[in-house]
């Protein structure tokens, strides 16, 4: 049966690595909860979850290609020091976003620091990576007219937004 739109699903997750590595989670007081339908999770496990019965737990497994993608050395490059603001004391794991100036963004991490050479990679830091999530269904309900506005999920003490 496919997953219908425009319902939010709310979820506790945990998501690891191939390792058994915690690569992210929820807590178990402030599950996640998505808009069907609106992209804002990965196609194939907003699809796994459309399958579950609420109160049901089970462990999606996602390769690369169905996850964040391979792992694209094109996508890192190499950029000068004075590509970036002064003022900002730069540090590898740094998160940076780039403005395509076509309205894009895209967001970046720097791996490498040299004295006048920063690497950044523009690929997701999961991509290359199989993932594991284990994911107990809590709740579907029908979107609020608010909600199908705003083109996602909110919290149920009214407006909310997941950074």
């Amino acid at each position: 049966m496919p997953l219908a739109e425009n319902k939010v699903f709310t979820i506790n997750y945990t998501v690891k690595d191939k390792e058994g590595n915690v690569l992210d989670t929820t807590n178990k007081d402030k599950p996640y909860s998505f808009l069907s339908g609106q992209n804002q999770i990965l196609p194939e496990l907003e699809n796994k979850i459309g399958e579950m019965i609420i109160g049901s737990k089970k462990k999606i497994v996602l390769p690369p290609e169905q996850g964040y993608g391979e792992y694209d050395e094109k996508a890192v490059r190499e950029v000068k020091r004075s590509d970036f603001p002064e003022d900002v004391e730069l540090k590898e794991g740094m998160r940076f976003v780039a403005d395509t100036g076509d309205g894009r963004q895209l967001p970046f991490i720097i791996t490498n620091i040299e004295e006048s050479e920063i690497k950044i990679d523009f690929n997701h830091p999961y991509a290359g990576k199989t993932l594991e999530f284990n994911v107990e269904l809590m709740n579907v309900r029908d979107a609020s007219d608010e909600e199908l506005i705003h083109g996602h999920a909110h919290g149920p003490d009214g407006h909310h937004h997941h950074n």
